[in-house]
């Protein structure tokens, strides 16, 4: 049994769902959950190394 256009058409669909569904619940949150530690990370070497604890007026 062969496949015509339109199996195919909807089998990319399928395929652009899935990814897209990826992207927006796995990638995005665990991106922006690595950036935020990552960024919080280099405060806390650079206040470690380099500038001291931070201090009150």
């Amino acid at each position: 049994m062969e496949q015509g256009p339109g199996q195919e058409v909807q089998a990319t669909r399928n395929q652009e769902r899935i990814a897209f569904l990826l992207v927006t619940v796995v990638v995005f949150p665990l991106l922006a959950i690595l950036i935020v530690a990552g960024y919080g990370f280099l405060v806390w070497m650079w206040q470690l190394l380099f500038a001291g604890p931070p201090t009150g007026p």
